[in-house]
């Protein structure tokens, strides 16, 4: 009976411990090995006897010389003593129970404590001592009325997970959580709950704050208040143990006092007695550098202080006078005779001079006071700004400058740049000679012919006019039907051509004037075109003249499929070259004249393309946009240079004939001059006009470059172009011209220089074309 009594104790405890080391196990860490412990002292309160740590390794057999010592009931005892020898022998147990000590533990067995009620489960008695301790009164009678025999666990599984050091994330994919010993799998708890339960149980459940989930089998643990204050604690950065004195005294095994035995008797080294080589060669460096003057030694340093005037400079050998930038203290002015109690009576002020002393402002007095004659010395009074003047001093000691800045003593005259006299730069247009009386609306542009002979202009009435120079006469009148917007002269002496851009077409016109032979030969090299069996498609149509526009003068007529604002020439004749007012790759068309091709250069559009122009020399072709003009290479089909004009509305462009230099007008009011050779960036930015510039424009022979504003002014500028690349461009304004009249806010709109002669042509929106030389 004793035996069988031993077994069913030794099982029930064994349950115990099964749980306790579940829970350290399924934490993992001190807090949860707390509740471990916790379960372990709850299931020994429930009536299980402490046992010895072998019999909680699971060691049944009993030693010979062991014998069952009854002992005192734990139901006798009071709650406290109770509840630590089960947390004693539950962590002894734990601790050793891997261990084959061979020490003598004694066994606390008592067959009163067996239980008798089988119905009982290890979560009412749980509960039971979560509630609190119970009273001796209720154990003495759960203890009458249990069964030994009716619940055993001996032969319960171990449910803890083992699945050792693996990821459980392994598992997230699977419906268990791990294997037990016996290689079966540990399934996970239903959870069922979604977010909506688990706050109602927040709500309702007062201990769900200290509701933790164990991670190795998916329960739920609800932490005691040993541990929780054991989590607090970690929480704040400290130790977990209340007994632990981190501030404890240090042993310091190494004292400082001589002992008499040596801590080590390790015999000496050898080098310890023999002298060094390293060090001697160290040692030979050392006195070698101090033979050669390398080393200097040591002075030894004076110690008493040293004091410094500082503002001495009397002493050139001080320490400060000896300083270039030094600044002395600003030294107080002698006193004079003004300054005496009994002055001479050419210094006492008369009752003007004293009202007029009185009205002026404190910076503008001679002197800051007013002499004044007393019999003797001792009749003199204080002095009421002694302390004033003392602190203005002490505020002149403290503010003056303590370093004297270089100030470079330059001349203005020197700061302007010595430029040639405008009558050394002569000739250079000055006055106006002539005007072209004849239009009716503004005149947008014009043209002079290669020879400098006829000159030509569009205008907004719808005509175009052909006038001789030298006398200002209109020798034609050309009806268009349409606002003129550009119009250019062949550049080839031996063609007689006029391009019109009229509208969304481009008119190819021969003026008739001068040379018949000239003009005949023109109308030879037109008409000896053959088109092409299989015409291609072109982005513009060339149609041939009806008979009686051949009569007016058109030869042929460009159409394009939007409207052109500028004709351009190629500097042999035989290319011509359009801007479109519409978006896209096609605003820049080139057409062919001997051939009657077009072509459009670019795939893509890089902005709103302004004005293009032919380089003079070479296959380049500027296109300026409104903030930056590109020059493309026509043979290699690429793009050589982005120019930077750092204006805001680019309106005007033009090549300077070397081909090295190019101006460009804005709307802003800016000229602007690039070097090719230089930069990128402007060489020179000229602001002379006070409106925006609507043309700009080269002399073809002498170095000359003008401009036409809105303002009604046209200003010339001598520009020399040196062949010596080190010496930059000459930029000198030597004139300015006046004589439009502004009209609709609009001032002179298109300049143009004379091929031979240093004049200029100007139309503006006036209605004139006027002749400076």
């Amino acid at each position: 009976m004793a035996s069988s009594r031993l077994l069913t104790n030794q099982s029930l405890v064994g349950r115990g411990v099964a749980e306790g080391t579940r829970g350290v196990l399924a934490a993992g860490s001190d807090s949860l090995s707390v509740a471990g412990a916790a379960r372990c002292s709850m299931a020994g309160a429930c009536g299980k006897p402490h046992l010895s740590p072998e019999s909680l390794s699971g060691k049944r057999r009993l030693e010979p010389d062991q014998e069952l010592q009854p002992q005192e009931p734990p139901l006798l005892r009071d709650a406290d003593s109770s509840l630590s020898d089960s947390e004693e022998s539950v962590f002894s147990g734990l601790e050793d129970s891997g261990s084959d000590s061979s020490e003598d533990y004694t066994e606390e067995v008592d067959g009163a404590d067996c239980d008798k009620d089988g119905n009982r489960t290890e979560k009412a008695c749980g509960a039971q001592v979560q509630a609190g301790p119970p009273g001796p009164r209720t154990e003495e009678e759960g203890a009458l009325t249990r069964d030994e025999y009716e619940e055993d666990s001996s032969d319960e599984e171990d449910i803890r997970n083992t699945v050792g050091n693996v990821p459980l994330a392994w598992y997230d994919d699977f419906p268990h959580v791990g294997y037990d010993l016996d290689g079966k799998r540990i399934y996970k708890p239903l959870r069922t709950r979604d977010e909506l339960d688990q706050f109602l149980d927040k709500m309702d459940d007062p201990d769900f704050w200290r509701t933790v989930q164990d991670k190795m089998t998916g329960r739920d643990l609800r932490l005691t208040d040993e541990q929780v204050v054991l989590v607090q604690r970690l929480q704040r950065g400290q130790f977990g143990d209340l007994g632990f004195n981190p501030y404890e005294p240090v042993v310091d095994f190494f004292s400082g006092d001589v002992m008499i035995h040596p801590v080590t008797n390790r015999p000496a080294d050898k080098r310890s007695f023999i002298p060094s080589l390293i060090e001697k060669e160290k040692v030979s460096r050392m006195v070698h550098a101090i033979k050669m003057g390398w080393i200097k030694p040591r002075r030894p340093q004076d110690p008493t202080p040293t004091f410094y005037d500082l503002w001495a400079q009397e002493d050139p050998n001080a320490v400060l006078g000896r300083h270039k930038m030094h600044v002395p203290a600003p030294k107080l002015a002698l006193p004079g005779h003004a300054e005496s109690y009994n002055p001479p009576p050419e210094y006492l002020p008369t009752e003007e001079e004293r009202l007029a002393w009185m009205q002026q402002e404190p910076c503008e007095r001679k002197l800051n006071f007013l002499p004044q004659k007393f019999s003797s010395l001792r009749t003199v009074p204080a002095y009421g700004r002694f302390i004033q003047e003392r602190f203005e001093r002490c505020l002149d000691l403290y503010l003056c400058p303590r370093q004297r800045k270089m100030r470079v003593n330059v001349d203005p005259e020197d700061l302007i740049p010595k430029l040639p006299r405008p009558r050394d730069l002569q000739p250079f247009p000055v006055c106006q000679a002539l005007v072209y009386r004849g239009h009716s609306d503004l005149v947008r542009c014009l043209s002079v012919s290669p020879g400098g002979q006829w000159l030509a202009s569009g205008s907004d009435d719808g005509s175009l006019r052909l006038w001789e120079v030298a006398t200002a006469r209109c020798m034609r009148t050309v009806l268009v039907g349409g606002v003129v917007r550009s119009i250019a002269w062949n550049p080839n002496p031996a063609i007689c051509l006029v391009a019109v851009a009229m509208g969304d077409a481009v008119l190819l016109l021969n003026p008739a004037l001068g040379d018949r032979l000239l003009v005949g030969s023109t109308d030879q090299l037109l008409d000896a075109f053959t088109p092409p069996e299989e015409p291609t498609l072109q982005p513009a149509r060339w149609l041939e003249a009806s008979e009686e526009e051949r009569q007016g003068g058109l030869r042929l007529r460009i159409c394009h499929s939007k409207p052109v604002t500028q004709v351009t020439w190629h500097g042999r004749g035989d290319y011509l070259a359009v801007v479109l007012s519409s978006p896209g790759h096609t605003q820049v068309l080139i057409h062919q004249l001997s051939r009657r091709r077009s072509q459009s250069p670019f795939r893509r559009s890089h902005g709103q393309v302004q004005c293009v122009a032919f380089h003079p020399t070479r296959p380049f072709l500027l296109v300026a946009s409104q903030r930056s003009i590109r020059i493309y290479h026509l043979l290699r089909q690429e793009l050589t240079k982005k120019l930077m004009p750092n204006c805001k509305w680019v309106s005007s462009l033009a090549v300077h004939p070397a081909g090295d230099n190019i101006i460009c007008g804005s709307y802003d009011s800016k000229l602007v001059w690039f070097d090719l050779d230089l930069s990128t960036k402007p060489y020179k930015v000229l602001r002379h006009h006070k409106k925006a510039l609507r043309a700009v424009a080269f002399h073809p022979r002498y170095p000359l470059f003008a401009s036409g504003s809105d303002d009604g002014s046209v200003i010339v500028c001598h520009g020399m172009v040196y062949n010596d690349l080190l010496q930059n461009p000459l930029l000198v304004p030597v004139k300015v011209l006046k004589g439009h009249t502004l009209t609709r806010d609009l001032g002179v709109l298109d300049v143009a220089f004379h091929p031979t002669q240093p004049w200029i042509f100007s139309s503006g929106a006036d209605g004139t074309i006027r002749l400076f030389s």
